[in-house]
């Protein structure tokens, strides 16, 4: 059942979730998988929460703290009239309700607003120290190490190659990416060894690596442009912490920068713009460069490929597999190009002088 607010019709359920906050709801209106509202706190975001409960304390501590630290445009985690983070609908479904801001998605095919994200990131690492304040009370070690993350990928590798040899009956996609496995299996197992052996040489990560909240999911969605009274003062807000994680500042300067990279076929001048307007933000550190190497190197979008054919329904595979496979092989020239010139370029340390 719907029912009128302000105008426009809405759906109950999520009217009786917004009685829950302490406002006053002038319009609501779909989003993507959300739902936005005009109120007379601003505008906010309504969404279903399906992380744990001290998952949410954390990210709201850490939101708080990032705004303390001088780093405004994120969203704020509102409490409803109990005091509560999550809230729930009769079917006790889990929402949390955030502010939101007007603007657009970051444009991927600007380098300009590209740099810009890149220099926000490092002002948010820089913002996002972890102090007494947002530790109490939350386990939140580092808990990624990349050779420990790899080595576990190139198991289910491992095992999803013995499948497709063990398949008597093979479609075309299975043949073709048989054809190209042991190229980029052997590849993954070299990068684990090697990133191991690397990280264990340069010991353990310096205490501000190690004290540093990842966003971890930094990419163009969650990358908002909003208005200025003029377009040089456009600003960037910076949405969706549900993944904020412990890890080396590294995991998301990667995953922005390979998303880009990926969509640009590797292109070197964009990559080494975009390392070096966070390099002028926040210096990237000798650990940084190994780690950033090799999660670069590491074949990280055919495990991707792999892990989404195994794990779904293989009587039916999708075209886009293999137009994506076939992308990955178009692409490796030019990925190692752009590895062979992050050697010559960052060279400096010794394990990428050899």
């Amino acid at each position: 059942m719907n029912r009128e607010m302000g105008g426009i019709y809405v759906n109950d359920r999520a009217v009786s979730v917004l009685e829950n906050y302490e406002i006053e709801v002038l319009r609501t209106w779909k989003g993507r998988g959300a739902m936005l509202c005009e109120s007379d706190k601003g505008l906010l975001i309504l969404k279903e929460y399906t992380g744990p409960k001290d998952k949410i304390i954390f990210q709201d501590a850490l939101l708080k703290s990032i705004m303390k630290q001088g780093f405004p445009s994120v969203e704020n985690i509102l409490k409803t009239k109990e005091g509560e983070l999550i809230t729930y609908d009769q079917d006790r479904v889990p929402y949390i309700l955030k502010t939101y801001f007007e603007g657009r998605e970051c444009n991927i095919r600007d380098t300009k607003e590209c740099i810009q994200a890149v220099r926000a990131l490092a002002q948010l690492h820089k913002a996002s120290v972890i102090d007494k304040g947002i530790s109490i009370g939350v386990k939140q070690r580092a808990e990624y190490r990349i050779d420990k993350e790899y080595e576990k990928h190139n198991r289910e590798l491992k095992k999803v190659r013995k499948f497709l040899k063990d398949k008597s009956q093979k479609t075309n996609f299975e043949i073709f990416l048989l054809e190209h496995y042991d190229y980029f299996l052997n590849l993954a197992l070299e990068v684990a060894e090697e990133a191991g052996r690397q990280l264990k040489g340069n010991g353990e990560e310096t205490e501000e690596e190690t004290c540093i909240i990842c966003h971890g999911d930094y990419q163009y969605h969650n990358i908002l442009m909003t208005k200025g009274n003029t377009e040089e003062k456009e600003g960037m807000a910076i949405i969706n912490f549900e993944k904020c994680i412990r890890d080396n500042p590294v995991r998301d300067l990667y995953l922005f920068m390979r998303k880009l990279l990926e969509k640009g076929n590797w292109p070197i001048e964009l990559g080494n713009l975009l390392l070096d307007a966070y390099h002028k933000e926040r210096e990237i550190s000798e650990t940084d460069y190994v780690q950033l190497y090799y999660r670069f190197r590491y074949p990280e979008k055919f495990w991707k490929i792999v892990n989404f054919y195994y794990n779904s329904g293989k009587a039916w595979i999708p075209g886009r597999n293999l137009e994506k496979l076939e992308k990955l092989l178009a692409q490796e020239e030019e990925k190692v190009k752009f590895l062979e010139n992050y050697k010559s370029s960052y060279g400096r340390f010794s394990f990428l002088a050899h």
